[in-house]
């Protein structure tokens, strides 16, 4: 008991993804430039969808949501690394920690199962046209949304709550640049194996159910798409369909290469170079991904910029 009440007055120290002496500095500037950029982006969209009434759709409405999570996920993990290593402190107070894995928990679901509901969007807009209106309704919108929120919030503070109350006996060292809850349970002086299960059943609902529909969704939409007669519109919705699924592909491999491994099989510095690729890199790729292909898009912020 005097071990678990001891947890809880002492911080975490943070060792951040700068390690590397003279590489220090580019590395910072590569990632700080990369934040303005994801914010920029995800900012103008989020802008350009509420200005411009021809956005004004369901499709658009779901990205403008995206959006938004991309801008809250980079921040929750950017500002504080920067401000260690420019402070040249590591510290993380407790509390602060378990707010940052929260946060991060639960923008990283509610992204996870927002695209796969874009990818049923776009699954009804191609291949059952004529109930879109229905089935794609305001309403029914706004409750995908509610669901992607709430669903992961949920699952984030259980996940927190249980996480941050086990005992924190060992090194109060996280060899992450961020709270993420795997990180933290090598510091556990108690077996987190049964714990382990739950995180890989959590994964696997809010990781791998989406991305399979996700798949599913596309795989039908190109064999709708190659039935039709236009060589223009097939290439145009390969392409499309393409882009979205790498960036797709790239944040859910990376998250379950995370969270479905077991304890064991981690690797530090893989771990953080992982996490860079779908706490980081994703957030910035979203916004260009889904808009500097679409001609909506475009034509919307020429009109915007006059």
């Amino acid at each position: 008991m005097e071990i678990g009440n001891h947890s809880w007055k002492t911080d975490f120290i943070l060792v951040g993804l700068f390690q590397y002496g003279q590489m220090d500095t580019l590395l910072f500037t590569v990632i700080a430039i990369l934040f303005a950029v994801a914010l920029i982006g995800n900012i103008t969209l989020v802008h350009l969808i509420r200005l411009e009434q021809t956005l004004h759709t369901p499709m658009y409405f779901l990205l403008s949501q995206l959006s938004i999570i991309d801008m809250m996920y980079i921040s929750t993990t950017v500002p504080k690394m920067s401000a260690n290593f420019l402070s040249d402190t590591k510290t993380i107070s407790f509390l602060g920690c378990e707010i940052q894995a929260f946060m991060f928990l639960s923008l990283g679901g509610s992204e996870a199962l927002l695209l796969g509901f874009m990818s049923y969007d776009r699954y009804i807009a191609i291949c059952r046209p004529l109930h879109y209106p229905v089935l794609m309704s305001r309403k029914i919108c706004c409750s995908m949304v509610v669901c992607a929120w709430s669903s992961s919030s949920i699952n984030a503070l259980v996940h927190t709550l249980y996480a941050f109350q086990l005992p924190f006996c060992r090194s109060r060292v996280v060899n992450h640049f961020f709270c993420e809850v795997p990180s933290l349970l090598s510091l556990v002086c108690e077996d987190t194996s049964q714990y382990e299960h739950t995180i890989l059943m959590s994964g696997l609902v809010i990781l791998l159910l989406p991305f399979l529909a996700i798949l599913a969704s596309y795989a039908r939409v190109l064999v709708v798409v190659f039935q039709m007669r236009s060589g223009k519109g097939q290439s145009r919705a390969v392409s499309t369909c393409s882009s979205h699924l790498t960036v797709a592909s790239l944040f859910y491999a990376t998250t379950l290469s995370t969270y479905t491994q077991p304890h064991s099989l981690h690797s530090p510095a893989r771990d953080k170079v992982v996490a860079v690729l779908y706490s980081i890199v994703t957030p910035v790729l979203n916004p260009f991904i889904y808009s500097l292909r679409n001609k909506e898009v475009m034509g919307a912020l020429r009109r915007q910029m006059g």
